[in-house]
């Protein structure tokens, strides 16, 4: 039993200094290795160490001509997992270090897409939707004739009746709480008249969020706010004061 012991132990020992030597030998590595780890850890969905193997590489082989292609492949994998900061942090490398000006055109759309794909709830993001829209309105500037201009378009479209979206549900609520000033305040804050709100379908919003947000015209918790000016905005103004703000 007792020599069970001392060989478990000493099998233990062994794996645990291989293991050390394994991570040890982790660098000194062509290009093309650390390529591969890189491709092969996003194959098994191991996103951190895609990036951890990429850090490899380029510090390694900062010349490398693979680097380009495995930071346009992270910025993509990470846009597919949802990751969309690392998204726009790996196509900035990309625009920064080796695009050429078809390459940072599509890096551009990229970016603005990522930025579109982060915005599932505008009410929560009204400035990542500034900037959003933005980045949209100067990709059209700088490239009209793209191949992707339409999808650009499509997006920019739907930013601007997300935010649009939002103000008519701020001036709603001022319509309920009589407040007619503060409506026509948001409604003409940034107007779009091509907007027929008769024919727009609003979000759906989850039953478990509708219950704390509200679904943009009402909450099932209105009862609970007492009619004050203080509740809505302190700074309110009422048409009854407009002849003492003149």
């Amino acid at each position: 039993m007792k020599r069970m012991y001392i060989f478990l132990s000493l099998f233990a020992l062994s794996l645990l200094f291989s293991g050390c030597s394994k991570n040890v030998d982790e660098y000194n590595k062509p290009a093309v290795y650390w390529y591969g780890k890189i491709i092969e850890s996003l194959s098994d969905g191991n996103y951190d160490k895609a990036d951890d193997y990429y850090s490899s590489l380029q510090g390694e082989h900062i010349g490398s001509p693979l680097l380009p292609e495995a930071t346009m492949i992270l910025a993509i994998a990470h846009m597919h997992n949802g990751e969309y900061l690392l998204t726009e942090h790996f196509l900035n490398d990309y625009i920064k270090r080796y695009a050429n000006a078809n390459e940072i055109e599509f890096a551009e759309y990229l970016k603005i897409k990522a930025k579109y794909k982060s915005l599932p709830h505008p009410r929560r993001d009204q400035v990542f939707i500034q900037e959003a829209i933005k980045q949209a309105e100067s990709f059209e500037r700088n490239y009209p004739r793209s191949m992707y201009y339409s999808l650009v378009d499509t997006m920019l479209t739907r930013l601007y009746l997300g935010r649009a979206s939002f103000d008519e549900s701020i001036a709603g609520l001022y319509d309920r709480i009589d407040k007619p000033r503060a409506a026509r305040y948001y409604r003409d804050l940034d107007p779009q008249p091509w907007i027929n709100w008769k024919n727009v379908t609003p979000a759906k919003i989850p039953w478990y969020r509708e219950w704390f947000v509200g679904d943009g015209k009402s909450s099932w918790y209105a009862f609970l706010i007492p009619d004050t000016k203080s509740v809505v905005s302190r700074n309110t103004v009422s048409d009854s004061d407009e002849n003492i703000t003149k």
